[in-house]
């Protein structure tokens, strides 16, 4: 990944936000933010500055459930990124990206037998995991591009088919309304946070057509109820994919 920005975008208004295995405050019900124009950026969590501010926003909101203490570990690995959302210099959102290798994935830890399932089946797996935003700053559209921006790293630049995350019982139909999830066996309990979970699945390939039909039309939200009204447009995604590839080129080919 890179440290400087990967996209940048306008804040819309105050939309209620979900926080992976955790229960996050009424959104709907507190007053609009500010109004004159906001704007975010869409940054890797690869410095150390980066990670200790998602770390903050990840205690701080599993802590508010009651859940055990999570964090990222101390650097990126190649198979564990963290992106970040970031209103001028506070992180507003986060989400890790897990790539499955030969580590295996967190998700194992609770559904070692769906995820062998899984890959017997040819499938190649990610998971989105450590999933917060914060309930004062952050939107619907804040939590839309985190989704988009690790979708395209996980499917569109890396080729990875099947997304699976594991979240809190209570917010199953809020993934399944606003991403089209689907829930894989019975609830379990994670040790992890001391809490129930349920693991959830998604094609990339029912994202991606969703991405073509709805993103950028954020007045069809009133129709669509789910995230993909506030993805980036098709442009913005090509333009995402041409930033991040080029950081990865070799320097002698970006000269050619």
């Amino acid at each position: 990944m890179i440290t400087n920005t990967i996209i940048a975008a306008p804040m819309d208004p105050r939309y209620k936000p979900v926080a992976m295995l955790v229960e996050q405050p009424r959104i709907d019900l507190l007053p609009d933010g500010a109004p004159l124009p906001r704007q975010f950026k869409i940054k890797s969590a690869d410095t150390f500055v980066r990670r200790s501010s998602a770390n903050l926003l990840l205690r701080a909101r599993y802590a508010w459930r009651g859940y055990q203490t999570i964090g990222l570990p101390s650097d990126q690995s190649a198979n564990r990124i963290t992106l970040t959302a970031c209103e001028l210099d506070s992180t507003i959102g986060t989400i890790t990206i897990g790539l499955d290798g030969p580590e295996g994935l967190a998700t194992e830890d609770v559904f070692a037998d769906q995820m062998t399932a899984m890959r017997a089946q040819g499938r190649r797996i990610v998971e989105f995991t450590k999933l917060a935003i914060d309930p004062i700053s952050g939107t619907k559209r804040v939590l839309a591009a985190l989704f988009h921006v690790a979708y395209i790293v996980a499917h569109r630049i890396r080729g990875y088919d099947t997304l699976v995350m594991e979240v809190n019982p209570r917010h199953v139909r809020y993934y399944e309304r606003m991403l089209g999830a689907k829930v894989v066996g019975e609830p379990r309990l994670n040790k992890s946070v001391n809490a129930p979970s349920v693991l959830l699945t998604i094609d990339f390939e029912y994202i991606r057509d969703q991405i073509g039909e709805f993103a950028g039309q954020p007045e069809r939200a009133a129709t669509e109820r789910s995230l993909y009204p506030f993805a980036f447009t098709l442009s913005e995604e090509a333009g995402i994919i041409t930033k991040l590839m080029a950081a990865h080129r070799p320097p002698s080919a970006a000269l050619n």
